[in-house]
């Protein structure tokens, strides 16, 4: 026994032992992120688990609450074409990349919140295609149809339209950079973000 632990005591005064082991270490740890990091890509991915393909804005898209988890989900039903137009594959990639540079570019973050990120000095953006406020306020105010043409119209002149108490600036949109947005605000309500934001499927969907 006391040879035993002689051994294991003089083995770890081995500079190889520490070094060995810190390798072991590193390399398993590398290993196990990378398994995390791809099945973290897969889910989060568009078209992966939790988040659909970009063509989901060619499908009416709602909100309710899974008994089960006790949080509330997106759901995706039957066609809804967005502006009576179905997207390609292809053609609903390229709105979402504009939308991004249209996003970024006039600094949205900076007033408001995607997916826990940014301000609250404007609404948060992440479930906003379902908020019923479109159709009750927002297409009477604009005179709109549907709910994407009152959308456009508030992006295009928000200065035209009262917004409570912080009025959003004019951000010059055009109108295809204005459904570009629309399209990609619709395609992130589709996204499973596990009940965020907290409360707005109490506080918008069910009033």
């Amino acid at each position: 026994m006391t040879e035993g632990l002689e051994l294991v005591f003089s083995g770890a005064q081995d500079p190889r032992f520490w070094r060995d082991g810190a390798i072991s270490t590193t390399a398993v740890m590398l290993i196990v992120l990378v398994v995390l990091t791809i099945d973290s890509l897969d889910v989060i991915r568009a078209g992966g688990a939790n988040v659909p393909a970009y063509t989901v804005i060619n499908q009416q898209i709602g909100y309710q609450l899974d008994a089960d988890g006790h949080t509330w989900v997106p759901t995706i039903g039957d066609e809804q074409l967005l502006f009576g137009h179905k997207y390609e594959a292809a053609e609903a990639e390229k709105a979402m990349d504009k939308a991004k540079l249209v996003i970024q570019s006039r600094n949205c973050i900076n007033c408001h919140t995607f997916f826990g990120n940014g301000a609250y000095y404007g609404p948060d953006l992440t479930k906003s295609w379902l908020d019923p406020v479109w159709e009750k306020t927002w297409m009477p105010m604009t005179q709109s149809k549907t709910r994407e043409d009152a959308m456009v119209k508030f992006l295009m002149h928000p200065d035209r339209y009262p917004t409570w108490g912080r009025q959003m600036p004019n951000l010059g949109l055009d109108e295809e950079e204005a459904r570009d947005v629309v399209a990609y605000l619709k395609w992130m309500s589709s996204i499973q973000t596990n009940g965020f934001p907290a409360g707005f499927g109490h506080m918008h969907v069910q009033r």
